[in-house]
């Protein structure tokens, strides 16, 4: 059977915006990526992960999900830069919509 890839990710632990300094003022509410994996499935992508990043079973995260990943997930992928999209026109004005 084919090896398939995968995230996994959890919601514990914090992530703080660039340049902050002040823990609880500037935390973001998100994801962390924990590692990848690969199997024929998500035990077997699991078990591969524990394998490779071994140094999590000494860590303080303890639950993880993931997702199946593309076959063609590299060449997928594409960034953004959110400064391109803080002009006016991209910011939700709640009260434009009211207007129509």
């Amino acid at each position: 059977m084919d090896s398939k890839q995968y995230i996994f990710l959890t919601t514990e632990g914090y992530t703080l915006q660039p340049g902050s300094l002040v823990f609880h003022e500037d935390e973001i509410d998100n994801l962390q990526v924990i590692g990848f994996g690969s199997g024929a499935n998500e035990d077997e992508a699991f078990q591969d992960l524990i394998k490779y990043y071994s140094y999590l079973l000494e860590s303080k995260f303890n639950e993880v999900f993931c997702y199946e990943l593309d076959a063609d997930y590299k060449k997928t992928s594409k960034g953004f830069f959110l400064d391109d999209f803080k002009e006016p026109e991209y910011i939700y004005n709640p009260d434009k919509d009211d207007e129509n």
